[in-house]
């Protein structure tokens, strides 16, 4: 996850941190597991869980902010990602 912190330009970054979920343990407990899409699980396999395209803030191990982007056409949320670009989370997080 560093080298894509990295690839992102945030290698200098404290506020953003790219976290891995090899397991799927966090997918399955904030229940974003992608059961309605082929995603991945067509071509690795079905034990592979992705999740859906989430931004989550969080605070001392507190969710302040947690959006999920999917729609009916795009259950992975990739084609419409607009609610987990920065431009729509970052005032949410300020309104937190």
């Amino acid at each position: 996850m560093t080298g894509w912190k990295n690839d992102q330009g945030l290698a200098g970054s404290d506020m953003i941190e790219f976290v891995a979920d090899t397991q799927a343990n966090l997918t399955k407990a904030l229940d974003i597991v992608l059961t309605s899409h082929p995603g991945p699980a067509g071509v690795l396999g079905a034990q592979t869980n992705r999740g859906k395209r989430a931004a989550i803030y969080v605070v001392d191990g507190v969710i302040k902010v947690f959006e999920i982007a999917e729609a009916e056409d795009d259950p992975a949320g990739d084609a419409k990602p607009d609610k987990t670009l920065i431009e729509s989370i970052l005032p949410l997080i300020k309104a937190c």
